[in-house]
């Protein structure tokens, strides 16, 4: 660190620092589970406009587009658990 060399002291501790680094995973879980929601009703939205769905088959998107989106509801999903065992752990320090 720059600012140890420089003669000044760090005033953040340990535990302050690992909780930041678990804000900044929440915000980005929670920012890919947001749009990864949005990008789903945008589509469902495209093609009931274009009338290519079915009352059956509302909720139903191509496979190759619902196991995308299924990868990234878990892995938002991940990312917030793992989000809260830092935050977690921060405590034990």
């Amino acid at each position: 660190m720059l600012l140890p060399a420089l003669g000044f002291p760090l005033p953040l501790s340990p535990s302050l620092l690992l909780n930041a680094v678990a804000l900044l995973f929440a915000l980005a879980g929670s920012w890919l589970l947001l749009a990864t929601r949005l990008r789903e009703q945008r589509a469902l939205a495209r093609l009931a406009g274009e009338g290519e769905l079915d009352e059956e088959e509302s909720w139903a998107l191509e496979a190759a587009t619902g196991r995308v989106n299924r990868f990234f509801y878990r892995f938002g999903a991940g990312t917030l658990l793992l989000a809260l065992l830092l935050s977690w752990s921060s405590t034990r320090l």
